[in-house]
This record gives structure tokens, C-alpha cells and sequence, in this order.
């Protein structure tokens, strides 16, 4: 098979972006698994506040690097408790959550969440839980 010259041309400009990526930094990733107790007589309430359809701070977990952010409800022995879990892709974990935590937005969505929530003994909000498996 000839190949032909525009091929040619092509394969020095491919063949360094193939380089190029290769070459590019990987980006550690944060994953964080949390849980709290939830009210029970707020769970409809939150369930509206975190539907699909409620844009609510999706965007500034998004503006701070925070990926696949999804939360679970599980009853257990008559108490509800969220499951929280998120990938955070940024480099500076700490400055991110306390610009974050300044937000106006943020600061107005925790003001309708957290009373909903019955934080774990000993714990003022989520706690985070530690990683013991993964499956990449």
C-alpha cells in the first residue's frame, strides 16, 4: 500500500499530540465518602431541595472541582442517614471548600440543609468516612 503524502503530513503533528498527552500531568483525585443522619420529617423537603431539576449549588461544586457528587438515603433501625460521596479534581483541596464556604449561595443552601440534618455524636455536620476499598 503507498501511502500517500497528505498522510504524511499528518503523522508528525499526531504523532506529537499522542506525545503530549502522554506527557501531561495526572491529576490526583480526591474521593470522599461522608455521612450525617437526616430528620425524618424533612426527608420530603430534601428530597425537593436535592432533586434533579433544583439547580441549587451544582455549579460551584462544579466551579470547586467537585465531581460525580451524589448522595444516597438509607433507613436503618428507624433512623434515615445520608451517604455522601464526591471526587474532588482540584489541587488545593482546603482553599477550595473555604472559598467555597463563602460563597453566598453556599452559605444560603446550608441554611436550608443543615437543620434538616442530625449531625453523627460528636460530629458538627457530615463525617467524613474513611476509604477502605476501590475498584478503579
Amino acid at each position: 500500500m503507498k501511502i500517500t503524502r497528505p498522510i504524511q503530513l499528518l503523522l508528525p503533528p499526531l504523532l506529537a499530540a499522542f506525545l503530549a498527552a502522554s506527557c501531561a500531568p495526572v491529576v490526583a483525585v480526591k474521593r470522599v465518602g461522608m455521612v450525617t443522619q437526616l430528620r425524618p420529617e424533612k426527608i420530603a423537603e430534601y428530597r425537593r431541595l436535592h432533586a434533579d431539576s433544583n439547580p441549587g449549588v451544582r455549579d460551584l461544586l462544579t466551579k470547586y472541582h467537585m465531581r460525580n457528587f451524589s448522595i444516597y438515603l438509607q433507613q436503618l433501625e428507624g433512623k434515615w442517614y445520608e451517604f455522601g460521596y464526591y471526587e474532588y479534581t482540584g489541587t488545593n483541596f482546603e482553599a477550595d471548600m473555604a472559598t467555597m464556604a463563602k460563597e453566598p449561595r453556599t452559605i444560603e443552601w446550608l441554611k436550608k440543609c443543615d437543620p434538616m440534618q442530625k449531625p453523627l455524636p460528636g460530629a458538627k455536620g457530615w463525617t467524613d468516612m474513611p476509604r477502605v476499598y476501590f475498584n478503579p
